[in-house]
């Protein structure tokens, strides 16, 4: 859970957050789920904001069901694939979800 403010203070990383979901055509609960698992892990001092966006957007993508694969969403948001698949699983634990063992 995230505090009030936080997302206030978030403004310009959810804007972020949205235009990469914009490219990746993510359809309205990827981008909400994405949202939240972003919003959950603030402030993480040991992650790259765009690395968070990305992980973020990925894992919302897989609880959605709109699954996008790593290399589109790490191409879209301007990271390494390995960024995303060093972070997603812990996002997705994090936040209470089993994730896939594939």
């Amino acid at each position: 859970m995230y505090r009030a403010g936080t997302e206030r203070a978030e403004e310009a990383n959810l804007a972020a957050l949205e235009q990469v979901a914009d490219r990746l055509e993510l359809d309205s609960q990827a981008r909400s789920a994405a949202r939240e698992l972003y919003l959950s892990q603030l402030p993480a001092p040991d992650r790259s904001k765009p690395g968070l966006r990305a992980a973020s957007l990925y894992a919302g993508s897989l609880i959605a069901g709109d699954q996008r694969s790593q290399t589109a969403v790490a191409e879209a948001g301007g990271v390494a694939r390995l960024t995303i698949q060093q972070q997603w699983r812990d996002l997705l634990r994090d936040a209470g979800f089993e994730p896939p063992s594939w």
